[in-house]
């Protein structure tokens, strides 16, 4: 099953019971054909929803972790934070850091995640993909499903947290946080962050 036929029913339902990213569940559902105890028993299998039940809980420590690209041309700064001062000194949790923070400078995300994108560049967007539909001559009624996909390849695109890992396009950004959240058993979020490069911007 393809991943723009999931509902959005189905993704909450499966976010309630497991805690999961929205992305995650949607990857799951698609990959056992919509069923959800399957797709339940995916995302522990690969330690996505055990980690993700902590949203709960506070993360207010962490690091700031900065970068600078060969040449010093780039340069980013990001706030990734865990929820004890032991985690944040931990090796697996300062790599994470570094390697978004390469991340950011090699692939320069727009936002952090889809929630973060504002409604009127997701409405621009929309009615861009519209006129393109009508254009290749697309039946209306296919219209949304259509539209839906395009918006899910634009949040990858611009998207933090949905882009395929640098290192490793197996795998999202946010999916690459979720495995280390697991691996260290606790909560662990990427905050905020911001990326310069010499020379842009100049009128």
């Amino acid at each position: 099953m393809a991943a723009n036929e999931i509902s959005a029913q189905q993704v909450k339902e499966l976010r309630t019971k497991t805690g999961a990213g929205m992305m995650d569940c949607k990857r799951a559902l698609a990959e056992v054909e919509g069923d959800l105890d399957k797709a339940i028993r995916l995302l522990r299998e690969k330690g996505l929803a055990s980690a993700k039940k902590r949203q709960e809980k506070v993360a207010d420590q962490g690091v700031i972790d900065a970068y600078l690209h060969i040449g010093q041309q780039i340069g980013t700064l990001i706030e990734i934070n865990c929820e004890t001062d032991f985690v944040a000194r931990n090796k697996d949790f300062l790599e994470l850091a570094h390697q978004v923070s390469l991340h950011i400078a090699a692939l320069n995300p727009t936002f952090l995640d889809r929630e973060s994108v504002p409604e009127e560049v997701i409405a621009a967007e929309k009615a861009i993909y519209q006129v393109r539909c009508e254009a290749d001559g697309k039946p209306e009624k296919i219209w949304d499903r259509i539209i839906t996909g395009m918006l899910d390849k634009y949040f990858q695109d611009v998207c933090l947290l949905e882009q395929p890992f640098v290192k490793d396009p197996s795998m999202s950004v946010g999916e690459l946080v979720s495995q280390v959240s697991a691996k260290l058993g606790e909560k662990v979020v990427v905050r905020r962050f911001t990326r310069w490069q010499v020379g842009e911007n100049l009128e």
